[in-house]
């Protein structure tokens, strides 16, 4: 059993070194900004630190740390949105556009069950059955999530075109 018990500095450590850099990416998905995005992966390690908790593996270590992390996304998410910003145009406008960044912006844009799998499937490089054990879900269901989120994904950028 792996344990965050009591959120010990040198566990919290090794989980920073560890999943920061890919949580952070999978935050940035899902907000507009970076800086959300960091505060996200921020509030989860927090979290961690604060109250603890113990996983059963290494892989169950990780499947809570990307679930809380686009729970934590989608709170950001639903208080911007709560204040009326416009987060999909933000995030195309506030760089040049460029393929990648199109694409990362209409990724951004799919509803989050959609955008979670394609994200963690084309991005993270994990299957279908990876993406289930890490999200609780069967892989048909991702497999389903992973075809509509690219029929939207083509529909967006037809449109953009």
């Amino acid at each position: 059993m792996v344990s965050a018990h009591n959120g010990t500095e040198e566990t919290i450590c090794r989980l920073v070194e560890t999943y920061s850099d890919m949580l952070l990416r999978l935050a940035a998905t899902r907000l507009s900004s970076t800086a959300d995005a960091e505060d996200a992966v921020q509030e989860v390690f927090l979290y961690l630190l604060e109250r603890g908790t113990s996983f059963r593996d290494a892989e169950h270590e990780k499947a809570w740390l990307i679930r809380a992390t686009l729970h934590r996304a989608s709170d950001f998410r639903k208080r911007a949105e709560a204040r009326n910003l416009p987060l999909e145009d933000a995030a195309l406008s506030a760089t040049p556009p460029d393929d990648a960044q199109a694409l990362l912006g209409a990724v951004r844009a799919l509803p989050e069950k959609y955008g979670a799998a394609v994200y963690l499937h084309y991005y993270e490089g994990y299957t279908m059955k990876e993406i289930g054990k890490l999200l609780g879900l069967p892989a048909a269901t991702v497999g389903t999530r992973l075809k509509r989120g690219r029929e939207r994904l083509k529909q967006m950028l037809e449109v953009n075109d």
